[in-house]
């Protein structure tokens, strides 16, 4: 079967060509920047006071780099698994509706977040 219809136009429907790529371990590259960024710098708060308390200046360096090791480790397991089976787009509605609950006046976008229960009521005409 050929891809092209009479007119030359595609037949077929591509639907990943605006998706990021998978970069590493199924995080994409803004997923692996921002853990990466978190990563190192928990790894230089663990660092600077082991590196003043042993007065081993490369502990700086060398706890960056292991918990961004970790880090990139372990963000890979869990948001495979988290982001599995859902939507592309699930983790950043996710982190959008956490900072339109804890943090109202962060929310931009203006989520609804109310809770409760919704009721449909019909009035009669007469």
């Amino acid at each position: 079967m050929t891809e092209l219809s009479d007119d030359g136009t595609l037949i077929f429907l591509p639907v990943r060509l605006n998706n990021q790529p998978v970069i590493m371990g199924g995080l994409t590259a803004d997923e692996m920047w921002a853990t990466l960024g978190i990563s190192i710098a928990a790894g230089l708060v663990l660092g600077i006071p082991a590196a003043i308390l042993t007065q081993i200046w490369a502990l700086i360096i060398a706890a960056a780099m292991l918990c961004a090791v970790l880090g990139l480790t372990l963000a890979s397991r869990f948001l495979r698994r988290w982001k599995r089976g859902r939507p592309d787009t699930w983790l950043y509605r996710q982190m959008q509706l956490s900072i339109a609950r804890y943090f109202p006046t962060w929310n931009k976008v203006h989520l609804i977040t109310r809770t409760g229960a919704w009721t449909c009521r019909r009035t009669e005409v007469k």
